[in-house]
């Protein structure tokens, strides 16, 4: 809901509530003083229910002895009201106190109910009329939640760049105090560089994760080459490979296309290799492989390396996780790769899945939605 539209929201609610306020007032002061009648139940005025039957947040009215006489339907949905009664005990505490001194109040709750995950809210109660309470209650937990990624992303961010800026802030001390000895100056030097291109690497994957992080469709996708793909994503990783003497095979469908951005598919795949020459032992085979059907093209990268705990997949597509932290530094990982990955397959409409035996190897499957040309279009359904 944009600003516009919840200013002219809160607008239409206090108006009628208002509205509702002086209504009910004159009804309680009739009731009371002008006819010696026994005093009514309280209604719910009609232009309060006429809101609350198409309003989008969750709305409660109470009456004088804490009994629901309308509400929302998000309000049902919420878990806010049971029958005719609040569930939550400190929803119920705040509109009672409003009930006892008029005042509206404003407050933030965490709604906890046993099988089902806490939401946090935001309630503001106010008096409606005599007798009434009106409360609003907005559903703030995915607000929480980013808040919580984002400072989380934040403070591991900043860990991650401490190691490599404070590694190459000693080695160039190193080299300054070694200034004499050109072995290890040339020895210093060697490692800055490492870490220079470590640094480098962080960033980049930073800004790429940034950009993918709302998991949104893509602006204007075009048909891309899962084969020119594979190529750059094979060449990125080829001196690693032969620094280690790991082979790195290509199989499979030619001639394939998806839909989507060339630089972020490109990105994906080369991560998935990347991950694969990394984390396999000296001389083994990693095997990229390509299949495709009239709807999905799947990219299979299988290595022979560490594998992973059962334990831990569930984990591995988490932004700066690591199975093994201790080997980060060998490897020159940063624990982002996996994360750009599986932002890639959900922008594209696809999706990323493992599979990896401890000790035996992983295979990492990506997969997205198949783009066919007019022409395959037509001979597909001949």
């Amino acid at each position: 809901m944009d600003a516009t539209t919840q200013a002219f929201l809160a607008a239409l609610i206090g108006a009628v509530v208002a509205g509702g306020a002086v209504l009910a007032w004159h009804v309680s002061d009739r009731q009371q003083h002008g006819t010696g009648v026994a005093t009514e139940e309280p209604v719910v005025p009609a232009g309060v229910a006429t809101v609350l039957s198409v309003l989008k947040s969750s709305a409660v009215v109470v009456d004088d002895s804490d009994t629901v006489l309308k509400a929302s339907a998000p309000a049902y949905s919420m878990g806010l009201v049971r029958g005719q009664e609040l569930v939550s005990p400190e929803l119920a505490t705040l509109v009672q106190q409003v009930r006892r001194d008029g005042q509206i109040r404003e407050t933030e709750l965490v709604m906890a109910r046993p099988g089902v995950p806490s939401r946090h809210v935001t309630a503001r109660v106010a008096p409606l009329g005599a007798r009434l309470v009106l409360a609003l209650v907005e559903d703030r937990t995915r607000e929480r939640r980013v808040e919580a990624v984002r400072r989380d992303f934040v403070g591991n961010v900043s860990h991650e760049l401490k190691t490599p800026v404070g590694a190459i802030r000693l080695l160039a001390e190193a080299v300054n105090d070694a200034a004499d000895d050109p072995e290890a100056v040339k020895r210093f030097s060697s490692r800055m560089l490492i870490e220079s291109e470590r640094l480098s690497r962080l960033v980049q994957q930073v800004i790429e994760l940034s950009r993918l992080q709302g998991d949104d469709p893509l602006d204007a996708p075009i048909p891309v080459s899962i084969d020119s793909a594979i190529d750059v994503a094979v060449d990125t990783s080829a001196i690693d490979a032969v620094s280690k003497h790991i082979a790195v095979v290509t199989s499979g469908a030619k001639g394939i296309e998806v839909l989507g951005n060339t630089e972020l598919v490109t990105a994906a795949v080369a991560n998935l290799v990347a991950n694969a020459v990394s984390y396999s032992e000296s001389g083994s085979t990693v095997l990229v492989s390509t299949k495709a059907d009239e709807h999905n093209v799947s990219i299979s990268v299988v290595d022979q390396g560490i594998g992973i705990p059962n334990e831990e997949i569930d984990r591995i597509f988490e932004r700066f996780y690591r199975v093994d932290p201790a080997r980060h530094r060998s490897t020159g990982g940063t624990g982002l790769g996996l994360s750009i990955v599986k932002h890639v397959a959900a922008s594209h409409g696809g999706d990323v899945n493992v599979w990896s035996v401890e000790g035996q190897g992983s295979t990492f499957t990506l997969t997205l939605p198949r783009y066919l040309s007019t022409r395959e279009s037509q001979e597909e359904y001949r």
